[in-house]
């Protein structure tokens, strides 16, 4: 019996791997991590799944270890790796706001741009994109890497730090100022460029990149249901134009009709009065697992 064809396929290791495995779920595979395998399971014949660091994904993926993966824009860039990008996936491990690598001085420090950095030491886990950044703006200084921790080195071994950060909070909570960003970073499904080139591997990585997309589309949004006397319809949908797509079906009652719709969530609390005010009944709200536009 022939084998049955495989895509390797890599997932960061590590804080994204949480959310990660989560989109992967709500996409559809069922990926199970066991402390006894660096091979996770996963519920699709096709799919082997590889858990491995988010700063080496892009590279696997380039050397054609991997068929393709999931990492950061900006390891990417860091690696310099040479790879076919299928997709962006706004997700984070704590928020859905991009991760930025920024440099960051103390706050006394009289650092104020990286002009001022000339002849100074840098600490960084992105040792050639903070190079790259300082030969673009023309200033030498020394750029060391560093293991992590790196915002107690600011005060006492060097002079700045590009570090990574969401919201900032760890840098002020550390009396640190960020000078400027380097580069905004969401994570990316890649492919290998030979992986991409191939049908089968290239219809595969679509599909998840398909689904991942609607898990993604589906987890700032939810259905809603409601029934309506056809009397008050043209009323409800003038008033609310977040329903402006709904679909309307006859109830077997005359006279009324169900209202069907996908909103953001966010407007719900707000929506729901409303909805009643204007006459609707049996409103249902529910969460969604996909949205595939």
């Amino acid at each position: 019996m022939k084998n049955k064809a495989k895509l390797r396929f890599g997932l960061p290791k590590g804080s994204l791997q949480e959310a990660t495995i989560e989109k992967m779920a709500k996409a559809g595979f069922n990926i199970q991590v066991s402390s006894r395998s660096y091979i996770p399971y996963v519920d699709d014949e096709e799919l082997e799944i590889r858990l491995i660091r988010a700063q080496e994904i892009s590279r696997y993926v380039e050397h054609g270890y991997l068929d393709c993966g999931i990492t950061g824009y900006d390891w990417i860039q860091e690696n310099n790796s040479k790879v076919h990008e299928v997709g962006e996936f706004q997700f984070s491990k704590a928020t859905r706001q991009s991760a930025r690598w920024v440099l960051a001085v103390p706050e006394n420090s009289p650092v104020q741009s990286v002009k001022d950095l000339k002849g100074k030491r840098i600490a960084t886990e992105v040792v050639n994109l903070t190079k790259r950044y300082l030969k673009k703006h023309g200033v030498k200084a020394e750029v060391e890497f560093s293991w992590g921790a790196t915002e107690f080195k600011a005060h006492e071994l060097v002079d700045a730090i590009v570090e990574l950060t969401e919201t900032g909070s760890s840098l002020r909570a550390n009396k640190l100022r960020i000078v400027d960003t380097l580069l905004s970073s969401t994570p990316r499904l890649i492919s290998n460029h030979a992986s991409w080139k191939d049908k089968w591997k290239r219809q595969k990585i679509e599909t998840l990149a398909l689904l991942l997309k609607g898990a993604l589309e589906a987890e700032a949004k939810v259905g809603l249901k409601m029934n309506i006397a056809q009397k008050n319809l043209a009323k409800l949908l003038q008033s609310l134009p977040a329903l402006r797509n709904p679909t309307i079906s006859n109830l077997s009652q005359n006279g009324w009709v169900a209202v069907e719709t996908i909103i953001d969530e966010h407007v719900v609390r707000e929506l729901i009065p409303q909805l009643k005010a204007a006459g609707a009944e049996g409103i249902i709200e529910y969460p969604l697992n996909k949205v595939v536009y």
